[in-house]
């Protein structure tokens, strides 16, 4: 049995010693009977320095032909502006006009020890950077680049500061910039389920009419499930716990949506019922950092929920997906089948993610052959057969097989993945090399370029070789007192204060808890790694045959789905009726509770402006009245709080989104936003929209008379839902007896005996 390492007193530095016993002691030790001889220091320190030089070659033409652009092209040798260059799809949500490349850079600058240009891309930043602009942008992408960025540099800055000789005059400028954008990006959470909208206007929010967004339905579940680690640290280092309160709630219906026969997840979910719309489930595009978020959130956080749920993918993805060396996609509900013959680039991640788990062998099977693939093709293609084919020929530059490469070379000690590094290194700059800066390749059978130079590689690419080919004291700061993102920022794992007490003495149980010494393991075998190695390194073909998948009906599915049980508590529902005519109270409404504020039971009124996210304008008629509320723009509890200071007695908050309704989208209880909500007195409730779109009538206060069958009238609330948002119908009424009114003076209408509002409007 190996040696371990178990949980840890509460209160202790676990996560830092759990690190330095994976990463830092070297898990293994194979200097000796490796494949050629170990590199020496003069030739690791020439390789180094070529590094460097090429990041300078490819930083310096950022910033001489593109900065304060987003991105350089390198062909063209000028800035990518969005809206001034040919639209190229999905790929141009990353751009925000926010000078993405400099933001995504600031943290490779102090791992490579350009300290003085470091400072400088700071006061750059804070004095050219802004993040109010009317542009849509990806929410993963914002957030793990340009959130996760800023989290880096004020992680270094705050270092350096500390050390006290360099950024004295740093107060915490960066770290204000990433709550701002943090607060920017939060609309996106504002669904039905929890889980974000892949889209979000940074000025406007989502379901601002002028936002251009809000009306998409379906995300990926790396998209929904890559938050936590950048909105946890923003959390913890602005003491605001709304960032890591949304991004564990998404995680959380992820977890609940997996499929509870495989335990696995597919590749694109419906972000307002949770149904999945891609049930191909893999390790590469569309899922992979969801994987990888769990391990290193437990790493970060010292959750063991975060460690248990990724363990239990993990045992699925090794018992179906992985078939050594290849990580092939499945059907999550038949997860025997295989879905294609292909995988994706980037998989290539999935190495390093195991050497955190401490699962080598693997990791260097899977390693070794994306290895002989780029020996094949120069480059890992984005996506490529089992037989190393190519399926799709581009090769932006990704740099997942560096990062599997340099945690193998960390866990090992194998001079073999310097000798990788070094080849990585050779073929940058023989074949992605240009004048300005470095060009993605458009098709490695070909080696054309294209005129693109993403920030990832900036970000990641430099910083993981640097450090393949730096020893611990080259480096002016412990980098195994960080956890990397995604995206590779540096994020310290000092955020995780207290560990949670053992939960007994089960050694079973304490084992998924542990990290296994592989040098325990295999104490006599020196060329363990070069044995696996080999099995791959020859491969031009694993035989393995694929047959077609027949479309038909979703037969698991379908079992899962009656038997499934929630692990939620159950919400029980209220009931919203109308009394005035003509519904007379045969009309019945389900509605959602709050986890705030009090039991509503009284009448229904409204108010002005659309959205509760700014000054109520009508506080004077709302006043001692129950407004209905339009959801959206901001958070229910902030919606609240406005419509409780401006005299309403209650809320009835109605969904935007046109046809939901509680049959198919479950129901839910309204959350509050971070902040206190024990001030919150007034009751509320939630609506879904169906309902009142059936009915096919709108918010107005009807004058004294009769119908056109007769029937007795008197002052009606009616609803109307056009496009998902409400349309009103403001009149002036004339008093009529002691209460009811007519159009024509401005006084308070008769409302089913009760005194109501003269003014209606929905709210956000």
């Amino acid at each position: 049995m190996g040696a371990k390492l178990f949980c840890w007193p509460q209160g202790s530095p676990g996560i830092a010693m759990m690190l330095r016993a994976l990463l830092l002691t070297g898990l293994l030790s194979w200097a000796n009977g490796q494949e050629g001889q170990a590199m020496l220091p003069e030739e690791k320190s020439k390789i180094r320095d070529q590094i460097v030089e090429m990041f300078d070659h490819a930083y310096g033409s950022y910033m001489k032909y593109a900065y304060p652009a987003d991105e350089l092209m390198p062909l063209s040798c000028r800035g990518r502006v969005r809206g001034l260059e040919p639209n190229r799809g999905d790929i141009d949500d990353s751009l925000g006009k926010f000078s993405l490349t400099l933001i995504d850079t600031l943290d490779t600058l102090v791992v490579l020890n350009k300290l003085d240009e470091f400072e400088d891309a700071v006061r750059r930043t804070l004095r050219d950077v802004r993040l109010d602009n009317d542009v849509v942008v990806s929410v993963f992408e914002t957030n793990i680049r340009v959130l996760g960025g800023l989290l880096g540099a004020h992680t270094m800055a705050d270092m350096l500061r500390q050390r006290g000789k360099r950024m004295q005059w740093y107060r915490d400028e960066l770290l204000h910039m990433a709550k701002e954008l943090g607060n920017r990006l939060l609309p996106a959470f504002n669904t039905t389920s929890g889980l974000p909208y892949p889209r979000v206007n940074l000025r406007y929010g989502v379901l601002n009419p002028l936002s251009r967004t809000g009306t998409e339905s379906d995300t990926c579940t790396a998209c929904a499930g890559t938050m936590i680690l950048e909105f946890a640290a923003l959390s913890r280092l602005s003491g605001e716990a709304v960032f890591e309160e949304n991004a564990r709630k998404a995680l959380d219906v992820l977890w609940e949506k997996r499929q509870r026969g495989s335990d696995l997840v597919g590749t694109v979910i419906n972000i307002h019922n949770g149904d999945w719309v891609r049930r191909d489930s893999g390790v590469g595009a569309g899922i992979d950092s969801y994987y990888e978020y769990l391990m290193k959130a437990y790493v970060l956080l010292g959750d063991n929920v975060y460690l248990e749920r990724f363990n239990t993918h993990y045992r699925a993805i090794m018992k179906y997906i992985s078939q050594p060396p290849l990580l092939l996609n499945v059907h999550m509900h038949n997860p025997t089948v295989s879905v294609r013959s292909w995988m994706d680039s980037l998989l290539a991640f999935f190495p390093g993610l195991q050497v955190l788990r401490g699962d080598l062998k693997p990791a260097i099977e899977t390693h070794e052959m994306l290895y002989q693939v780029t020996k094949q093709h120069k480059f890992l293609p984005e996506a490529f057969t089992t037989e190393f084919r190519v399926h799709w020929g581009q090769h932006p530059l990704r740099p997942e097989f560096a990062e599997s490469t340099y945690y193998l070379y960390k866990a090992t000690g194998d001079p073999y993945y310097l000798r990788v590094g070094q080849s990585i290194v050779e073929k940058l700059n023989a074949h992605a090399r240009v004048p300005c800066g470095f060009a993605a390749v458009q098709d490695v059978r070909t080696g054309a370029h294209e005129d693109r130079m993403d920030s990832f590689f900036l970000a990641e690419m430099f910083k993981y070789l640097y450090l393949l080919f730096s020893e611990k004291n080259q480096l002016h700061f412990d980098i195994d007192d960080y956890i990397f993102t995604t995206e590779a920022h540096l994020l310290p794992v000092s955020l995780s204060t207290s560990q949670p007490p053992c939960r007994g003495n089960n050694t079973e149980d304490l084992f998924t808890y542990s990290c296994p010494s592989t040098q325990t393991l295999f104490p006599n075998n020196p060329s363990f790694a070069k044995t696996i190695r080999d099995s791959y390194k020859y491969l031009t073909g694993v035989g393995r045959a694929f047959h077609e998948v027949h479309k038909g009906v979703y037969r698991v599915k379908l079992v899962a789905e009656v038997t499934q049980t929630t692990e939620e508590e159950e919400v029980e529902p209220l009931l919203v009726q109308l009394i005035s005519p003509p519904f007379l109270g045969r009309t019945v409404l389900t509605a959602g509770p709050a986890k705030f504020g009090m039991d509503l039971t009284k009448q229904e009124h409204g108010t002005s402006p659309y959205t509760a996210c700014g000054p109520i304008e009508n506080a004077e008629d709302l006043s001692g009245h129950i407004a209905l509320a339009l959801r959206g723009d901001c958070m229910f509890a902030a919606k609240a709080h406005r419509l409780q200071e401006a005299g309403a007695i209650g809320v009835i908050f109605i969904d935007h989104r046109e046809g939901s309704n509680s049959a198919e989208t479950p129901l839910f209880q309204m959350v509050g936003d971070g902040g206190s909500t024990a001030d919150i007195t007034i009751p509320l409730v939630f609506l879904f929209n169906k309902p009142l779109g059936k009915m096919n009538i709108k918010f107005r206060l009807a004058e004294e008379g009769e119908l056109e069958d007769g029937e007795a009238r008197g002052p009606t609330l009616q609803f109307v839902l056009e496009k998902g948002e409400v349309v009103l119908e403001e009149e002036e009424y004339k008093q009529q007896g002691d209460s009811c009114l007519t159009p024509g003076d401005d006084h308070m209408p008769c409302f089913y005996g009760q005194t109501a509002a003269s003014a209606w409007a929905p709210q956000h």
